[in-house]
């Protein structure tokens, strides 16, 4: 079970359920859609759709969802859930190279507003998670595996902004690496766009 509370860089990190999830819908979903607004995601968002996709990650069976707040207001989130219970339809993409599905932990998304990134949390965000799959057993066994997927983009993508640096360091650091030619999609629609289309997205794997 994750600790109720804890401060790290001068925010509150804790678990997000029940009343404490349902009082911070809203502060979740203008969350999701103003970080992923950017690059390199470039996510049309809608909040009605944030809401229902962070409620049914509440009701996800052994999932967990991790907030940082300052002085109350949610500035960051984290989430993750047994892959089989929320992203089932990557399990074929996990028993194609060896990896049981039942025992893989999902890492959601994992998202802080510009101003408090560079104090620790990412770092926090990845042991909570890490913690809270290492205390569950799924009906295979222990979690053998922790992953998540990052949107797959070109090098030369015109939109990029100037300095970017991609996260591949900083998750490496946390100990996950990229597994060769393992792409899922999911579909979404950008900014500017019409409709939804499907992106890739390369899976990192890290053993627990």
């Amino acid at each position: 079970m994750l600790a109720s509370q804890t401060i790290v860089g001068g925010l509150v990190v804790e678990p997000l359920t029940g009343p404490a999830l349902a009082a911070s819908l809203d502060d979740v979903a203008n969350l999701r859609v103003t970080v992923f607004r950017d690059w390199p995601y470039l996510y049309e968002g809608s909040l009605d759709y944030e809401r229902r996709y962070i409620s049914d990650f509440a009701r996800a069976p052994d999932g967990v969802i991790v907030a940082a707040r300052d002085e109350g207001r949610v500035v960051g989130i984290a989430t993750g859930s047994p892959l089989l219970a929320h992203t089932r339809a990557f399990a074929p993409l996990f028993a194609e190279r060896g990896f049981d599905p039942e025992r893989i932990f999902y890492c959601g998304e994992s998202v802080l507003l510009p101003d408090y990134r560079g104090r620790g949390v990412g770092h926090a965000f990845f042991d909570l998670r890490e913690t809270h799959a290492d205390s569950l057993t799924s009906p295979a066994g222990p979690f053998t595996h922790a992953a998540f997927c990052g949107v797959v983009r070109s090098a030369d993508d015109a939109r990029s902004p100037a300095g970017y640096v991609p996260l591949d360091a900083f998750w490496r650091k946390r100990g996950y690496e990229k597994v060769d030619a393992m792409l899922g999609n999911f579909s979404w629609q950008e900014v500017g766009a019409t409709a939804a289309t499907d992106h890739p997205m390369q899976f990192w794997i890290k053993a627990l």
